[in-house]
């Protein structure tokens, strides 16, 4: 500890007289109650435990500390970081010399979790270094022998194994993973884990300091972990590491940023407060241990800061048997105790006998519970946070009443599959006509408040992102530069041209349209297709969207394998070439279910182009199949995939995109899988929704990103505005969206994305669905050459709140183009030409759609 200055008696005075009555601490006065020793100890933790009785009264279990008896599965001891503390991870060598593995062989963590379901374990702790292949040869010589891409593949497959053989619920502390990996690894294991340990950025960034030369010891790192975690509906352990040399504030500011995102994401299931103990054989053995009553007032402040409803625990090994010094501090849960195996990462401390640790809980007056790896609250909430093919080894387990582990109950193998569900139609199948005539049933879903994340918490993050930027550039100088050669236009050009007005925006609308003209020329081009989204039934927790929907909500429903090849034969026979295909992120959907819906439609209408599956929907396919993204996209493609939508892109800049979206996969892995799919042969279009949150600074970044990965691939056909519609949109609800763009930002934004794409995107799409016929010609008078498609059902941006309906026959796309002064011709989706027979059978349907098609009154 670096703070060798006590505090003030007047200063811990008064931090304990806020302590006492409940006033919100800051960072300073917290610093002051972590040294809190004597009776000002006693008094802090005396306030502590009112708080911590508070909330087991609230969560229904007074008077009760929890434990989960578990077994330790160490998966591997190798590790890409070399922390001055860890007696855990080792080197190859020592391995060999002691005659084990690189990993634990299937076998070997087969064994361990047998014996734990025999002895009554119910979690399964998988604790392991970081990417070790990315430092050792051996382990990547050894994951490529098994067969496997990487260490977290090798651990999810023997969290099924686990899972299935055994019935043990499997809880993963792989270190730090990625946005990508938590949706890889969370439908295996009901929660994960990883220790925050510091925020000190110096402890990692300073030569000599504990987490010196480790990667993934950077707090920043592993704070956005924690936040992709939260994300992703992952029940989540975390905690901070006292005693390895940060000051007392730094350690206030470890809290805090637990605080932040508990009540952000709501998905922290527990915070450890660990003790540093000093081990031989390591960098710090010198270092002295942290005292316990320094553990103690760390519980405590840490009780105070997270509030009555976070779960506080206390490694009951680490402690001296001071088991009532801990429970007096605001602790109410001992971790994880197994019966079988030690601590791998304390092996000097073993473990309390379960029945001594209830005995001297009790001594304290509370009774001791086994609890699951998951907690209970996040058992009782369900979904999003507990993936349905985990619910029957959970259900097997848990008290169906308090959510704490059923009394009595021994782990057995249960299959890990896919929920029986899969293609039954259910919920307002015919929302795609009826949204037009009936409307939705209410203007929000009924989890709206949950669903999203804190609303109070979005508002403060989002308040900096809103701010306008200061325009210093000449705008007569920056259109004189886009009239000359629209490609040297500079940053600070293009953004004084994004906040252009009056005489200004007419002069760029101007510019961009004869720049349209000499490019594509000046037909307008349309193509006939069909919207089909197959469910809508979604926990993503995107902020935007009022078309997602809880299973149990009344205008929820999922398609039929014969219903979506059904409205794709009826699309074909009026003359469609196009069929685009998207739906919610149904959790009882598997990730194969995207090759069956091609599939489907290819078998019934072989001459069709599927167009389908966002990138939010490829990841999710991949990481439930446990593909990787490329090998998804070429199942995909064999199964008749033939181009995906760049929707799910919003803002690719994840300051705007965390406020717009809980879950939806950040910038970089959008970014990944249209790289990818373009490298399959699969092109795309690219999209931008604008106007809620984001700035023209934002949206120049968007262009200059997009443009960057035409150059590198080649592979988009398009660009598609998509202007905000706020009407439903839960993030305009709660107040903290704009209500969508003004027409001077649909011109610039059009009029600036045939500019800044130029000459790499040459088709630029206007929305007639969200801006209607006038609004739709003035965006081709703006620089856009393509209207889109006649849809024939449009559910998300009705459901949204847009007025302006569902379906718009050739005629009417037409005159469209005619208010604009243009010529229109039909396309195909990779903008080639259309046959003649297709044009035929488009012409002599038009506006006479089947019955189950919904058409609008004229």
């Amino acid at each position: 500890m670096t703070d060798p200055q006590r505090p003030t008696t007047n200063a811990m005075r008064r931090a304990l007289r806020r302590a006492r009555d409940g006033v919100a601490l800051d960072v300073a006065e917290a610093a002051v109650l972590l040294q809190a020793r004597g009776d000002d100890l006693t008094d802090l933790t005396a306030s502590a435990a009112r708080v911590r009785d508070a909330g087991l009264d609230a969560a229904g279990r007074p008077g009760v500390i929890t434990y989960s008896r578990k077994v330790f599965i160490p998966l591997t001891r190798l590790c890409r970081d070399t922390c001055h503390y860890c007696t855990f991870v080792t080197v190859p060598g020592k391995l060999r010399k002691a005659g084990h593995g690189m990993f634990l062989s299937p076998d070997e963590v087969l064994d361990i979790a047998r014996k734990g379901a025999e002895m009554g374990c119910k979690e399964a702790l998988f604790t392991l270094g970081d990417r070790p292949e990315d430092r050792w040869p051996e382990a990547r010589e050894w994951l490529e022998a098994e067969g496997y891409d990487d260490t977290l593949a090798y651990v999810r497959a023997m969290a099924i194994r686990v899972l299935e053989e055994t019935g043990l619920l499997p809880h993963l502390n792989p270190g730090v993973m990625t946005w990508t990996d938590l949706q890889r690894l969370k439908p295996v294991a009901p929660s994960m884990g990883m220790m925050l340990e510091t925020t000190a950025t110096r402890l990692w960034s300073e030569k000599g300091g504990p987490h010196h030369g480790s990667p993934d010891k950077e707090p920043a790192v592993r704070l956005r972990v924690l936040e992709d975690a939260g994300r992703s509906n992952v029940p989540f352990t975390t905690g901070i590491l006292i005693g390895i040399g940060e000051s007392y504030e730094e350690r206030a500011d470890s809290l805090f940023e637990l605080r932040r995102t508990a009540r952000a994401y709501h998905g922290i299931q527990e915070v450890i407060v660990q003790n540093f103990r000093a081990k031989p054989d390591t960098a710090m053995r010198g270092m002295p241990d942290a005292e316990l009553e320094e553990l103690a007032a760390a519980i405590a402040v840490a009780r105070h800061i997270l509030g009555p409803s976070a779960r506080i625990q206390a490694p009951p090994n680490l402690v001296d048997a001071e088991y009532a010094l801990l429970i007096g501090a605001g602790i109410d849960d001992w971790g994880g105790v197994s019966p079988l195996t030690p601590d791998h990462v304390n092996p000097e401390r073993p473990w309390p006998h379960i029945d001594e640790l209830a005995s001297r809980t009790a001594e304290s007056g509370f009774q001791l519970r086994e609890r699951l790896t998951i907690y209970p609250e996040f058992i009782q909430r369900g979904e999003p946070w507990l993936d349905p093919r985990l619910l029957p080894h959970v259900r097997a387990l848990a008290d169906p009443e308090t959510g704490l582990a059923k009394e009595g109950a021994i782990p057995a193998g249960l299959p890990w599959q896919e929920p029986d569900a899969g293609f039954d139609a259910t919920g307002r199948t015919d929302l795609h006509r009826t949204i037009d005539t009936e409307g939705r049933t209410a203007d929000r879903r009924d989890d709206f408040d949950e669903v999203y994340g804190d609303w109070e918490a979005l508002r403060e993050a989002a308040a900096p992102g809103m701010v306008p930027s200061r325009i210093d550039a000449d705008v007569r100088q920056a259109l004189s530069q886009a009239a000359d050669d629209p490609t040297k236009l500079t940053d600070d050009q293009a953004l004084a041209l994004l906040h252009a007005d009056g005489p200004a925006l007419d002069e760029l609308c101007r510019i961009a349209d004869t720049l349209r003209r000499d490019v594509v020329g000046d037909d307008v081009t349309y193509i006939v297709t069909r919207n089909i989204n197959f469910t809508n039934v979604c926990y993503t927790g995107c902020r935007f969207c009022a078309f997602a929907q809880r299973r149990t909500d009344a205008d929820a429903y999922t398609l039929s394998l014969d219903q979506v090849a059904d409205r794709a034969a009826q699309a074909w026979d009026v003359g469609a070439v196009e069929v685009c295909m998207q739906g919610g992120i149904h959790p009882d959907l598997p990730g194969t279910a995207y090759f069956d819906i091609a599939r489907a439609v290819k078998e019934r209408v072989p001459g069709m182009h599927v167009h389908a599956f966002s990138p939010m929907e490829v990841v999710n396919g991949a990481t439930r199949t446990g593909m990787s993204i490329r090998d998804w996209l070429t199942a995909a493609k064999d199964a008749g995939l033939d181009s995906i939508p760049g929707t799910a892109a919003e803002i690719l800049d994840d300051e705007v995109r965390w406020i717009l979206t809980k879950g939806k996969l950040p910038t970089a892995t959008w970014l990944e899988v249209v790289r990818t799919a373009h490298e399959t042969g699969l092109r795309s279009s690219s999209t931008m929704m604008y106007g809620h949150v984001d700035q023209p600074r934002h949206w120049l970044g968007h262009f200059r990103t997009l443009a960057r990965l035409q150059q590198e691939t080649g592979g988009f056909t398009e660009f598609v505005t998509l202007p905000f519609i706020h009407t439903n949109a839960p993030v305009y609800l709660a107040g903290i969206a704009r209500p969508g763009p003004t027409d001077r930002d649909n011109r610039a934004v059009t009029a600036m994305a045939r500019l800044l794409l130029h000459p790499h995107i040459t088709n630029i799409q206007t929305s007639w669905v969200k801006l209607g016929a006038e609004g739709a010609a003035e965006m081709l008078r703006s620089g856009a050459n393509d209207l889109g498609g006649t849809l024939m059902e449009e559910t998300i941006s009705r459901m949204a709140g847009s007025s302006y309906g569902s379906y718009r026959s050739i005629q009417d796309l037409v005159a469209i183009a005619d208010l604009a002064g243009r010529p229109a011709r039909p396309r195909t989706t990779l903008y080639g030409e259309v046959p003649d027979e297709r044009v035929t059978s488009a012409a002599a349907s038009d506006g006479h759609l089947p019955e189950l098609l919904p058409v609008l009154p004229q």
